[in-house]
């Protein structure tokens, strides 16, 4: 009543304007406590919630720290440690994309068949909605949100499409963007190397039981059967030998002999069945 409210008002906001002047006169205004100069007047500011004082940035000298999870175009990761791009050209972020601003073309070998890997990779940065579904479908961490946002040209096309070469950053920059994200991704590696490793190991092991009892079966075996001795084979040699000369000596009568009973043996049933054949036309004759 009767502008004591205004007053009060008033009064606030004189406090604020002196605070700040305040504030400002000091070595260190609270805007710039922790941070980071780089020099030629550019530091990248961070403002908590219970920040005092000025507030404006004087962009683009003065730049706002990004929190880790701000995101705006994907990039593809090369990783550093295989010297590979981690991309397959699997195609899911281009089928997944919402506004399909994705384009992959994979690369085939000398012989014309096809290759797990990408020729061409472009993305529309006009298109892209920064949905990062492109990230959470990628089976292979292959793609994630970068947090480069001044990407102001004149002219739509080309510049504003990006191919491998532009969207390319080694594993590194990525880890320095997404700490506490790549901390959680090589932990997850680690312990899926980990139960590899025993996958493996434990196919090796059962391949080895399975490869001893293979082993010692055959050896039980042929333990099993019977030993000869030197002087037991000599004479079954001998044996065999000896039959071998005598069926080759009655080679040629034997042949003889039976070629003339199955000769003997045809000329039979041949006469059985003119016999049968004369028995029937009797019979209709009849």
């Amino acid at each position: 009543m009767f502008g004591t409210g205004l007053l009060k008002g008033l009064g606030v906001t004189l406090k604020h304007a002196l605070d700040t002047f305040e504030d400002d006169r000091e070595s260190v205004p609270d805007r710039y406590k922790g941070s980071l100069e780089l020099g030629n007047n550019r530091r990248i500011i961070q403002q908590p919630i219970d920040q005092e004082g000025l507030l404006t940035i004087q962009y683009p000298e003065e730049k706002r720290l990004l929190p880790e999870r701000f995101r705006y175009i994907p990039m593809l990761i090369w990783d550093s440690e295989k010297e590979e791009d981690r991309c397959t050209a699997c195609g899911i972020c281009a089928k997944v994309c919402p506004p399909q601003c994705i384009w992959i073309v994979r690369d085939s070998d000398e012989n014309g068949k096809p290759v797990t890997r990408c020729s061409d990779f472009y993305i529309d940065a006009a298109v892209c909605m920064s949905c990062s579904f492109c990230v959470e479908f990628c089976p292979f961490d292959a793609i994630k949100m970068n947090h480069d946002y001044e990407l102001a040209v004149y002219d739509r096309y080309p510049h504003l499409v990006y191919d491998m070469a532009e969207l390319t950053v080694p594993l590194e920059y990525y880890a320095a963007l997404w700490p506490t994200q790549y901390e959680e991704e090589q932990a997850r590696r680690k312990e899926e190397e980990e139960q590899k490793r025993k996958q493996d190991e434990e196919k090796a092991a059962k391949a080895a039981a399975r490869a001893a009892a293979k082993s010692a079966a055959a050896a039980d075996e042929s333990a099993a059967k019977p030993k000869r001795s030197a002087a037991e084979l000599q004479a079954l040699a001998k044996e065999r030998a000896a039959q071998r000369q005598a069926q080759a000596a009655d080679g040629g009568g034997s042949g003889d002999d039976e070629a003339d009973a199955k000769r003997a043996r045809m000329e039979e049933l041949k006469r059985r069945a003119q016999e049968r054949a004369r028995q029937r036309k009797e019979q209709s004759g009849e």
